[in-house]
């Protein structure tokens, strides 16, 4: 059996249904998804993770109203600058993966900041994803490789899973062990398409605003149930198969 995952990834899905379903205005759940947000971060750095990746907004969501798409950016601008120095207190380290150029020059710059000052952090290391979306991370690593070749500086004998890997935007993070994705939906939209290869996925009915350390507690039994084979046979690692 695995031992507790040292990186977690999370879809915080079903704020938006969980406002409309108490007749309040979707901006209502996206605000209610903090506290939850709050305490899966002490939780986990409780337990001994040791990374937490959170979809925070994806490169797809700018399609949405432009209304909610503002109020989102407002939203995340507010609560950075309100969390960021409780999590330094906690000595938790602060990165942002996502396409930065898409986002305005304040919260870029918030980002920057927070991510600065929470660097030598010794503690978990807290991923947020924003304007973030898988196809565009490995498009990004292939680009950049790509100029590396043609200005003769690689050849492309020696591009591999490495050098790619190398190239995303989790680069020095260890793949997630553990993906949990809450509000009922059974698909990775986009996320970490590259890293999610051997993760183990853990899918909710919950809705993240209802998502508690109950809920949280049962996505780590199921991990711990868990064989991970990465293509091996259950002899090889030692366990005798549940399938």
């Amino acid at each position: 059996m695995p031992d507790s995952p040292h990186h977690v990834a999370i879809i915080m899905d079903g704020n938006g249904r969980w406002a409309r379903s108490r007749g309040l205005p979707r901006p209502a759940g996206h605000r209610s998804s903090l506290k939850v947000v709050r305490r899966v971060v002490e939780e986990c750095d409780g337990r001994g993770v040791r990374y937490l990746t959170l979809f925070a907004f994806s490169s797809e969501n700018w399609r949405r109203p432009p209304d909610e798409v503002g109020m989102l950016m407002s939203l995340f601008l507010d609560a950075l600058v309100r969390e960021v120095d409780a999590l330094h207190r906690n000595k938790v380290r602060l990165r942002f993966i996502g396409d930065r150029e898409a986002l305005g020059a304040e919260l870029s710059a918030r980002m920057l900041a927070a991510e600065h000052l929470t660097a030598d952090n010794p503690g978990l290391e807290l991923i947020v994803a924003v304007a973030y979306g898988g196809r565009w991370d490995i498009t990004q690593a292939c680009r950049s490789i790509a100029d590396e070749v043609a200005a003769g500086r690689l050849r492309s004998a020696e591009i591999d899973d490495a050098l790619l890997g190398g190239r995303l935007a989790l680069a020095g993070v260890p793949d997630p062990d553990l993906l949990i994705r809450t509000g009922g939906e059974r698909r990775i939209s986009n996320f970490l398409l590259w890293n999610l290869a051997y993760t183990e996925l853990y899918f909710s009915e919950v809705l993240w605003p209802e998502f508690s350390s109950a809920h949280l507690a049962e996505a780590f039994d199921f991990f711990a149930r868990r064989e991970r084979r990465f293509g091996r046979t259950s002899a090889q690692v030692g366990a005798p198969s549940d399938a």
